[in-house]
């Protein structure tokens, strides 16, 4: 993966040396090494194989490696670095991790990440690496979800970055196209990038001739909807001019040209650019309200970070926001894509991959954070750099860029079918029932919402009474059913995580109660309102906070009906003397009957009487064996209509 894709080059201050002659070639190679050139690498390595040990270069090599993303060289000469003295800076620890991860030296690579996380405590990917120990297992669990295949445009340079409009694939290639001007980068020594496009489904690619393409480096181009406006990157180059910083660098910028004519015009760099840091890959979110991108602006928590900035209704820009710590690491997040379902997905070295950059996906929620971040398993990444991750997400096909064994070029873009979803996708069903009755009710509208009372989906229950709904696993629902005649309910439940990429069912019944009855004298008013029993303590007879506001319920309705009459009747199971049950259950009746008439009940109305054990309800008597729930049936409590 090429450096100035990554935004990421380190230059790095020159130590002295001891030998005259030595001395000369180093400094031959870190002049190199600060101006990019790419055979700053063979001149440090030819002084390492006279035995020179040093600590800057070994850091020099390392780093050209690294950021070329030839990870086996990066390992060596971080090796040596190693061998030399582990007290250096944090990024060097995380750099031989990766590198070490890119060439299936896991075991090491995760002994050095335990290391890293030790010396650097407020480094967020030593956090990570931590809470996400099992890291490879559930890249595991997210794999096989894909049929991947050569996109059918690469050369044997460089090509990546794409995006689809109007069924044409657009990309960045720093393919030969023949020219005379064609120019090379000292640093990478390929080609400079162009835009290049092509058919969906066609090898036939052709260059943009255009302003868009100039003789340094284009890229990440992404269309608005209509097809008028295109955001790209590029180097800090406009009509004829480069921008530099402080250190006489060009660094790159996004610029946006608007279509006339059929031509492609008023090509300008947005106006939060700067000449002092990078800003590339910008994504537009489906409203085209807002702008994601990737930079190493002030405010960035790491190498290069992910923001969005609002794009206003005149056409031009809020103030940049970075995204936050719980998708930006002290590392690299670049190339981000937003879809239509709320999902961010980007490329990383700072989140557990397996080395290079990975693919990761994150939902975005309503205030703008970004949560639950998967790595999207080992189809899509790999111990290379894979990035630049586009998808439909109704056909579910898209692309990715990725340098990982096999490829024609350095980077080469690959095309994909999804054929399992990420998330795990659980059915939410269950029937609507009358709580006294058990009946079937069709017709009630159910309502499904998330944690934060957002309406996520309605339904109607059924002929046969009942309803389903899709949910992710791991989130905790409510669940509201209203009908006609009943008492609105509404009950809460967790979705159970269920590993690996198994779908399943989890079932939620919910039963109604009327709101009018017509009751006579005889029923049980404890059964219109669900009340199964009246809790005291154990071997005690007052009445409990939770009890109260069943007897709540009792109290109201004695009050709308004030001829009404109850006998209050109270339970136990068979455990116990008989006659201790027998005072236990009467002394928790008068108690109630207290309650009521305490609240403003006469006691006139009011008749109470502790029935014990004599009228179980099931065949747990004195010597028979039972379950707990069996014995839960005989302890009850009961209010009889007596008059009404």
């Amino acid at each position: 993966m090429k450096n100035y894709i990554l935004l990421c080059l380190t230059v790095i201050i020159v130590s002295s040396f001891d030998s005259y002659s030595q001395q000369s070639e180093v400094n031959s190679g870190d002049k190199k090494y600060d101006h990019y050139a790419y055979d700053a690498i063979k001149t440090h390595e030819r002084v390492a194989k006279k035995g020179y040990k040093s600590e800057d270069m070994f850091k020099k090599l390392g780093n050209s490696y690294y950021f070329n993303s030839e990870f086996e060289g990066a390992a060596k000469w971080y090796g040596e670095l190693f061998a030399m003295n582990t007290n250096v800076e944090s990024e060097y620890y995380y750099r031989y991790a990766q590198s070490l991860k890119s060439t299936g030296q896991l075991d090491k690579a995760n002994r050095i990440l335990d290391e890293f996380d030790t010396k650097f405590k407020n480094d967020s990917r030593g956090k990570l690496y931590l809470e996400n120990l099992n890291y490879l297992d559930r890249i595991k669990e997210n794999s096989g979800r894909y049929t991947i295949e050569n996109a059918g445009i690469n050369s044997k340079y460089s090509d990546y970055g794409t995006f689809v409009h109007n069924n044409k694939v657009y990309f960045a290639s720093a393919r030969d196209t023949g020219s005379f001007s064609q120019r090379k980068h000292k640093w990478t020594n390929d080609y400079f990038t162009n835009i290049y496009m092509a058919d969906v489904d066609s090898v036939k690619v052709s260059k943009i001739k255009n302003t868009l393409n100039t003789k340094f480096h284009e890229s990440s181009p992404v269309f608005t909807k209509d097809g008028k406006t295109i955001y790209f990157t590029r180097n800090s180059y406009l009509t004829g001019k480069k921008g530099r910083d402080a250190n006489k660098t060009t660094l790159i910028k996004i610029y946006k040209a608007t279509l006339e004519n059929g031509k492609w015009d008023h090509v300008t760099p947005l106006s939060f650019d700067s000449d002092n840091y990078s800003t590339a890959h910008p994504a537009l979110s489906p409203d085209e309200k807002t702008l994601y991108f990737a930079s190493d602006m002030p405010g960035t928590l790491g190498q290069s970070d992910i923001f969005k900035v609002a794009i206003n209704s005149n056409g031009d820009f809020g103030t940049p926001e970075n995204l936050g710590n719980s998708i930006n690491t002290e590392g690299k997040e670049t190339f981000p894509y937003v879809t239509a379902e709320n999902e961010i997905y980007f490329a990383s070295d700072g989140h557990p991959g397996l080395g290079g950059l990975d693919v990761f996906v994150g939902e975005i929620t309503k205030d703008g954070t970004v949560r639950n971040i998967q790595n999207l398993g080992n189809d899509i990444n790999s111990p290379k750099d894979d990035f630049a991750y586009i998808i439909d997400p109704v056909s579910r096909k898209g692309y990715f860029s990725s340098n990982k064994d096999g490829g024609q070029g350095s980077d080469d873009i690959y095309k994909f079918l999804e054929t399992k979803r990420l998330k795990c996708i659980q059915e939410l069903s269950g029937l609507i029932t009358d709580a006294e009755t058990g009946a079937i009710l069709s017709g009630a509208k159910v309502t499904l919402f998330n944690n934060q009372m957002e309406i996520k989906a309605t339904t109607i229950a059924d002929a046969t009474g009942s309803y389903s709904f899709p949910v992710e696993c791991g989130i905790t629902y409510n669940v509201r059913v209203q009908k006609t005649d009943y008492t609105t309910r509404e009950v809460s439940i967790t979705i159970e995580k269920i590993t690996g990429k198994s779908t399943g069912r989890t079932a939620l019944s919910i039963a109604l109660e009327k709101s009018m009855r017509n009751v006579t004298v005889g029923d049980d008013l404890g059964k219109c309102f669900g009340i199964k029993m009246i809790y005291f303590d154990l071997d005690k007879y007052n009445i409990r906070p939770e009890a109260a506001l069943d007897l709540e319920k009792i109290l109201a309705t004695l009050n709308d009906y004030p001829t009404m009459k109850i006998d209050i009747r109270s339970h136990t199971d068979s455990r116990a003397n008989f006659k201790y049950n027998e005072v236990l259950s009467d002394n928790r009746a008068k108690s109630t009957l207290q309650w009521l008439v305490k609240n403003g009940i006469n006691p006139d109305r009011l008749t109470s009487k502790g029935y014990g054990e004599t009228q179980l309800v099931n065949k747990c008597a004195d010597g028979v064996a039972c379950t707990e729930e069996e014995h839960q049936q005989n302890r009850r409590s009961e209010f009889i209509i007596t008059a009404l």
